[in-house]
C-alpha cells in the first residue's frame, strides 16, 4: 500500500448525479484518486466492506476502474463485484447492489453527455439500497474534498476485466461479473415474455437505438436473443468510448437516425432509444413522438397489465417539472400521488417506505419500484407488455389516454452553455420579481402563482428547498425554469412549458403550436432569449 499526500480538492461537489467534469480533468493525475478518496472517507471508510463498480463505457472507464480498485483495497474494502470490461448499465448496478446486499457501488458515468477524451466523464456513488447517495452523504463527501490530505492506494498492476470468475488485489477479493445476465433474469419476473413473443412472431416490427452507449448488449440480448424481435432491431448497438461521435441523449433532437426511421417510408410499429450509462428511455410510435410526462402517464394507466404490478399501485411520483399528466391518472384511479425535486433520491425514500411503485422525472426517466435508480429498458419494455396485451399501436394508445385524461400539452426548452454568471444573474432576478407577478398579464395569459419549489419529504422530514420557478397560468398553463447541473460547460437554463387540453378537437395540434401562448407569455417574462444572446433554444423536446 502507498500512502500519497495530496492538496484538498475544494469545490468538488457532487450533484444528484455523482461529479461530472471533462475528461480531461479526471485525468490530472491526483485528481479522480482525491475524489475516490473523499468518497470512502465520507461513507465511513471502506473496510470490510463490498461495492459494485462499473460504468458506461466511455472514454477513461476502465483505466478510472483500476485506479479504484487499488484504492479500495488499500482502503480495506473485502471484496469488489465488477462488471465484465468495466461495464455495467446504471440500472444494472443498482440492480447488484440490491441482489448481492452491497454496502453501495461505485459508477462511472457522465449519463447522456458526449464521451471522449475532448468530452465529459462523470464518477458518483450509489447507497446500499441501490439509489443514488443521498444529501447527507454527498454533503459529507464534500466536506472531505476541502481537507482531504492524502489517499490510500495499493502499489499492483491491472485487474484483468475480460475474464469471468473470482481473483484478488492483496487481501480483497475482486469478482468478474456478467454485466448483463441478473438484470436480464430480474425484468423475466417483471413482464411477460410469452406475451411479448406472440407479439414479435406475429410480425410485430421495432427499432432500438442504444446509441453506441452501454444498453446495446441489454437490449439485443433481451429483444433479440429472448423476445424474438428481427435481428438487427437493435441499431448502433455496441458501446464505443465516444459514443460513436455521438451525443447518448435519448431525444428526437440527438436520436435523429431513430427519428428519421420513425417517420419514413416503411417504419416500424415501434421505436425506442436509451442514453449512455442506460438509465433514460425514449418512446415513438410509427410517426408519433412519446414525450417523458405522457410515457409515465400511460404506464400508470396500464401498469396492471403486466405481472409486477398485477395487485395494483398504491402510488406515483413525478418530479416537479414533469407534467401534471400522470397525475390525473392517479386521480382518477385512486392512487396517491407525489411532486418531489429532480433527482432520484427523492424517489428512492418514497420507494423504500412503500409509498410508491411508479417514478418519472423530466428528463426522459422513468421506473419502478424493482431498482432505486431509473431504467431506460424496463421502459420500454412495459411498453411492449402494453402493446401485446391492448393489441394497440402507439398512436391508438395515446389518442385513447388523451380521450380518457385530456392532454398535457409539455415542451422543455434547453439554453444550453450560457455563462454562468448571465444564467445566475436571470434566475435571481426572476425569483425576486415572483411576487409581483401574481395578477398580471403576459401573451394573453394572467399568472395566477410563482413561486420558488421547496419540499417537505414525507418520509423522513427533510425539507428541500431552491428546486426549480414555478409560474401558473390561467387556461390551465404552467411553465417551470431551472438551472441543470448536468453539463461541465457554462450553465443550461431549461425551460418546461405546459397546457392541459380537454377538448375532443383539440388533442392532436403541434406541441409547439399548442403552446404557442405559454411560449411567449414565459419569454415576455423572463427575456430568456435576449438574455442570453440566443434565437431561441439549443433543443425542443
Amino acid at each position: 500500500m502507498k500512502t500519497v499526500l495530496t492538496r484538498p480538492v475544494a469545490g468538488q461537489k457532487a450533484g444528484t448525479s455523482g461529479l461530472r467534469r471533462q475528461t480531461r480533468d479526471f485525468m490530472v493525475p491526483g485528481f479522480l484518486e482525491n475524489y475516490v478518496q473523499s468518497i470512502l472517507n465520507g461513507i465511513g471508510g471502506a473496510a470490510g466492506k463490498t461495492f459494485v463498480i462499473g460504468g458506461d463505457g466511455r472514454y477513461f472507464n476502465q483505466e478510472a476502474i483500476q485506479t479504484i480498485l487499488r484504492m479500495a483495497a488499500a482502503n480495506g474494502a473485502e471484496k469488489m463485484i465488477v462488471g465484465q470490461n468495466g461495464l455495467l448499465s446504471t440500472p444494472a448496478a443498482s440492480h447488484l447492489i440490491r441482489l448481492h446486499g452491497t454496502d453501495g457501488g461505485f459508477i462511472l458515468s457522465a449519463s447522456h453527455n458526449p464521451g471522449g477524451i475532448d468530452a465529459d466523464f462523470g464518477l458518483k456513488f450509489n447507497m446500499p439500497n441501490g439509489g443514488p447517495a443521498t444529501e447527507a452523504v454527498t454533503d459529507a463527501i464534500f466536506a472531505q474534498t476541502t481537507n482531504i490530505s492524502e489517499y490510500y492506494i495499493a502499489e499492483a498492476g491491472d485487474i484483468d476485466l475480460a475474464t469471468l470468475g473470482q481473483t484478488s488485489l492483496a487481501a480483497m477479493q475482486i469478482s468478474v461479473v456478467d454485466p448483463v445476465a441478473d438484470y436480464v433474469a430480474l425484468m423475466q419476473t417483471l413482464f411477460d415474455f410469452d406475451e411479448i413473443r406472440v407479439l414479435f412472431a406475429g410480425g410485430f416490427r421495432m427499432t432500438f437505438d442504444a446509441m453506441h452507449a452501454v444498453t446495446g448488449p441489454y437490449a439485443k440480448a433481451v429483444l433479440e436473443d429472448m423476445l424474438g424481435a428481427a435481428p438487427g432491431t437493435v441499431i448502433n448497438g455496441t458501446p464505443l468510448p465516444d459514443f460513436g461521435g455521438g451525443h447518448p441523449d435519448p431525444n428526437p433532437i440527438w436520436a435523429h437516425e431513430l427519428m428519421g426511421i420513425m417517420t419514413g417510408p416503411g417504419a416500424p410499429d415501434f421505436g425506442a432509444a436509451s442514453d449512455g450509462d442506460g438509465d433514460r428511455n425514449m418512446i415513438v410510435g410509427r410517426g408519433a413522438y412519446v414525450t417523458p410526462s405522457d410515457s409515465l402517464a400511460v404506464i400508470a394507466a396500464n401498469a396492471h397489465l403486466a405481472p409486477a404490478f398485477a395487485d395494483g399501485v398504491v402510488g406515483v411520483a413525478r418530479s416537479m417539472p414533469t407534467s401534471g399528466a400522470v397525475d390525473r391518472v392517479a386521480a382518477a384511479k385512486g392512487m396517491d400521488c407525489f411532486e418531489t425535486p429532480t433527482g432520484w433520491k427523492f424517489f428512492g425514500s418514497l420507494l423504500d417506505a412503500g409509498k410508491v411503485r411508479l417514478c418519472g422525472e423530466e428528463s426522459a426517466g422513468t421506473g419502478a419500484d424493482h431498482l432505486r435508480e431509473k431504467d431506460g429498458l424496463w421502459a420500454v419494455l412495459i411498453w411492449l407488455n402494453i402493446i401485446a396485451k391492448t393489441g394497440k399501436s402507439v398512436s391508438e394508445l395515446m389518442t385513447d389516454h388523451w380521450a380518457a385524461y385530456g392532454r398535457n400539452y409539455y415542451t422543455r426548452h434547453d439554453y444550453e452553455a450560457v455563462e454562468s454568471a448571465t444564467a445566475a444573474t436571470l434566475m435571481q432576478e426572476l425569483e425576486d420579481r415572483l411576487p409581483d407577478l401574481a395578477g398580471q398579464g403576459f401573451a394573453g395569459l394572467t399568472v395566477q402563482s410563482a413561486d420558488v419549489f421547496a419540499y417537505d419529504d414525507p418520509v423522513d422530514g427533510s425539507r428541500t428547498t431552491g428546486q426549480g420557478i414555478r409560474i401558473r397560468f390561467d387556461k390551465d398553463a404552467r411553465a417551470v425554469l431551472r438551472l441543470s447541473g448536468t453539463g461541465t460547460k457554462g450553465a443550461t437554463i431549461r425551460l418546461y412549458l405546459e397546457r392541459l387540453e380537454t377538448r375532443g378537437d383539440k388533442l392532436h395540434l403541434d406541441a409547439q403550436t399548442a403552446l404557442a401562448e405559454v411560449i411567449a407569455a414565459t419569454d415576455e417574462i423572463t427575456g430568456i432569449a435576449a438574455r442570453t444572446g440566443r434565437k431561441g433554444p439549443d433543443v425542443r423536446t
